[in-house]
């Protein structure tokens, strides 16, 4: 009989019963092979198809999420990593030989992949679809079973997740749970075999106390205040368009967003130039245009719009220019696509991540003041630079730590699952994509098969005489 725990004995009875189905499916999934595991997800990738229109629909009820937006950062991304996991999950799952040290003659070592056994996925209401489907993909590659919470602050993408997969999985194998933070809070303390987070760092840190709990696997995406460079080599009209196309998509409630940006003082009139005028083409050359226009997407909630309206008031109340933007709409949670001159590090919109359509920037004489000041706020999830400098490129990446960089453009990184997604410190722990996100869900099992001629019985007790001399043999061999 399983002993339960106080913890466990505070969990809600349906979401211990949602665990239990699929804590005993989970060695059944360990031992299916790519073939079947491929199957699920290639049912998953036929009704997303199929259901693409809905989900356009359930974001667009959410926080108006422009189509075209939910194309390219919504269902582009889980199709680009379920293609990439089609082709190799097969070579990822395949024990892989590995050598041996002379001592070891006669055996064969290897490491076998093995699934972690019950996951949980906790998802983020910025792109609730993409950052929940994701994961799921990786995990479900892996061979585990999962369950999945998506965020409460996007209702109708919530209920389109629910239905898309029990249409998909049977219950013992993906499981989804909706609810707020109490249900989180009820889900931490089950002990699930790995914790999947995105979010703040807040939250971050009670999932890695609960993993902790649990002596759990976990895998943390945070965010921070992600800074772009402009040196005085940039391809300024290039840097203006592409940094302002990566900031403002999603109303910059993105976690890779490029927060804010050090321009050299040589290249900040033109560049201040360059994004009011890509600002005026991506959304209306005028502000009743801009607030009319079907491309720019809404704050997710009063929260949200709140916290940003004050970053914004307390910034110019300190000294920052608007350049363009500016307006806001309390009705409808619209915050114009602002772009900030004058700003200092001291400036209000500089103390927290700022998750919304505020585009602060800085100039700088030195790149050793850009440095101190990237160093001074942290690690953040992403990084870009815009040089044509190599020496200025190399040096960023040497002086300074990211989860990710772009050079001369912003957020790509994202959609590539060849390349490994995640922060460091402050901004997270653990990467996922491709063959990243297999391996966070998986154990790498170490495995040594001996054979028939063995030289162990040469260091068996008593430590006398041969086993001593042997012994002090083969640590000779390698001093």
């Amino acid at each position: 009989m399983r002993v339960v725990s106080v913890e466990e004995a505070l969990v809600p009875g349906d979401l211990q019963a949602v665990f239990d189905r699929l804590q005993a499916r989970r060695w059944e999934l360990a031992k299916t092979g790519p073939k079947e595991r491929l199957a699920r997800l290639e049912k998953l990738k036929a009704l997303l198809l199929e259901r693409r229109e809905e989900l356009a629909d359930a974001l667009h009820e959410d926080f108006r999420k422009p189509p075209a937006e939910v194309e390219a950062t919504e269902i582009l991304p889980v199709l680009l990593e379920l293609a990439h996991v089609q082709k190799h999950l097969k070579a990822w799952m395949k024990p892989r030989k590995v050598g041996a040290p002379l001592l070891l003659a006669g055996t064969k070592s290897e490491v076998h992949p093995e699934p972690k056994g019950v996951v949980l996925i906790l998802a983020p209401w910025n792109y609730p679809f993409h950052l929940l489907v994701s994961p799921l993909v990786a995990a479900v590659a892996a061979g585990n079973a999962v369950l999945c919470k998506p965020s409460e602050k996007t209702p109708g993408t919530a209920r389109f997740l629910a239905q898309l997969l029990r249409d998909v999985f049977p219950q013992d194998e993906v499981a989804l749970v909706e609810g707020g933070a109490e249900v989180g809070e009820a889900l931490l303390r089950l002990p699930f075999d790995h914790f999947f987070f995105t979010g703040g760092p807040r939250v971050g840190r009670r999932v890695m106390e609960a993993a902790a709990r649990h002596l759990s696997g976990v895998t943390l995406e945070l965010g921070g205040k992600s800074p772009v460079i402009v040196d005085a080599s940039a391809d300024v009209d290039a840097a203006a368009e592409r940094i302002v196309w990566g900031k403002f998509l999603n109303a910059g409630q993105t976690c890779i967003a490029p927060d804010h940006v050090w321009v050299h003082a040589s290249k900040e009139e033109a560049l201040l130039s360059g994004m009011k005028a890509a600002l005026e083409r991506f959304y209306g050359k005028t502000e009743e245009a801009r607030r009319a226009t079907p491309d720019f997407c809404r704050m997710v909630d009063d929260g949200a719009f709140k916290r940003v309206c004050r970053l914004l008031d307390e910034s110019v109340a300190g000294g920052a220019r608007v350049v363009a933007g500016g307006g806001v709409h309390a009705e409808t949670r619209y915050i114009a696509p602002t772009v900030l001159a004058d700003v200092t590090p001291e400036s209000a919109v500089m103390d927290e991540e700022i998750f919304g359509p505020l585009l602060p920037v800085l100039r700088f004489e030195s790149l050793d003041e850009v440095v101190t000041q990237v160093r001074a706020g942290g690690k953040p999830l992403a990084m870009y630079v815009f040089s044509h400098e190599e020496a200025t490129v190399e040096r960023l990446l040497k002086e300074t730590s990211a989860g990710g960089t772009v050079v001369n453009n912003v957020v790509l990184h994202n959609v590539n699952p060849h390349l490994p997604f995640g922060g460091v410190g402050q901004s997270g722990l653990g990467a996922y994509h491709g063959e990243a996100g297999f391996k966070a869900f998986s154990h790498e099992r170490a495995v040594v098969r001996q054979g028939r001629t063995a030289f162990t019985n040469l260091f068996f007790p008593p430590y006398r005489g041969k086993a001593q001399r042997l012994a002090r043999l083969a640590s000779k061999l390698f001093e």
